[in-house]
């Protein structure tokens, strides 16, 4: 379990947040927050923290407010466009086609937590990728992963080969690749469905990040996990905001809000997605989930397929106006080098 990490940033999110009420109450403005899925670090963790050091940077005077249901998870730039929200977060993969250099961050082979992918996608997003101009409509405020994405199975798998032909829950962007690679069946569904759609049989497996085994209660529907050190994937997604929402604010509380952004958040963010496959992992171990480890042998055959996958997402990326080859090794230096 190399992608485990110390709890850190997790209790002192939490610790902030506690100051989210008390600032609310004196806010001159409020953020509307859309978030497309129940309570989880995003919403326990990520946006208090963020809320409290709004608060604390304009002293009181801006605040947020989460609200969930108000679009489906594809919808949620929509929202932002619209005015319908002020703030969301959107998973890329949600949206095929229209990111495209996002998908850098989600190759497999990349080490380090969601965390340092966190950061690594701020980064290359500041030095390389924002030209390419995807998020068009919107602000980027942060950027994250989740962590490395592994394979819950309803029913006990002992090899990469033994996921041919099955059904697969997956989430878009890379992993559609790697499914496509490995000869599974995909099924695309959001997040707030997988429980549903494994429950009712019509997936054999999911491929998530540790965090889902309790986030997602998948150890109730996919009792049988195996990991592939790394990951078969990532998952990219960002906090996004409208330019409405700040034209709202004076010009000394909006600069105090955008600082709160850029890399600050998304370390946050990233921490908290780390720190939630601990608790993921934690949570397998605890209600008895069959827990494996990919052979060595798959673990070389997988490294073959990334190989590929990696060159067909470099072509993608030059494709739309990126140095792609030197944004992912951009990525991996900062990402091997974060935190040493």
């Amino acid at each position: 379990m190399g992608f485990l990490k110390k709890f850190g940033l997790l209790g002192t999110a939490f610790a902030v947040a506690l100051g989210v009420a008390q600032g609310a109450a004196q806010a001159q403005e409020t953020l509307t927050i859309s978030s497309w899925i129940p309570p989880h670090a995003v919403n326990k963790v990520i946006f208090p923290a963020w809320i409290a050091e709004v608060e604390r940077v304009t002293e009181g005077r801006v605040t947020g407010k989460i609200e969930f249901g108000l679009a489906p998870p594809p919808g949620q730039i929509d929202l932002i466009e619209d005015g319908s929200a002020d703030v969301a977060w959107i998973f890329h993969g949600y949206n095929p086609g229209r990111f495209v250099t996002t998908k850098l961050i989600e190759v497999p082979g990349l080490e380090g937590d969601a965390e340092a992918a966190s950061v690594a996608h701020w980064r290359a997003y500041e030095k390389f990728l924002a030209p390419a101009n995807e998020h068009e409509g919107v602000r980027v405020i942060a950027l994250m992963t989740h962590g490395p994405g592994q394979a819950h199975m309803l029913e006990p798998i002992t090899s990469l080969a033994d996921l041919a032909g099955l059904k697969i829950r997956i989430g878009g962007g890379v992993s559609a690749d790697v499914g496509a690679a490995l000869g599974v069946v995909g099924v695309q569904v959001p997040a707030p469905k997988v429980y549903e759609t494994l429950s009712g049989g019509v997936a054999d497996g999911v491929w998530m990040p540790m965090e889902t085994n309790k986030s997602l209660r998948l150890f109730e529907v996919a009792p049988n996990t195996m990991i592939m050190p790394g990951g078969l994937y990532r998952g990219s997604f960002a906090i996004i905001m409208s330019d409405a929402a700040l034209a709202r604010l004076s010009d000394a509380d909006r600069d105090a809000v955008l600082s709160t952004t850029g890399e600050w958040l998304s370390r946050v963010a990233g921490q908290a997605w780390a720190d939630a496959d601990i608790a993921g992992v934690e949570n397998a171990q605890a209600v008895g989930v069959n827990l494996g480890e990919f052979s060595a042998a798959d673990q070389a055959t997988f490294a073959e397929i990334t190989t590929e996958i990696r060159a067909k997402v470099l072509d993608e990326v030059t494709a739309a106006g990126v140095d792609a080859s030197a944004a992912l090794a951009f990525i991996e230096e900062t990402m091997a080098a974060y935190g040493n």
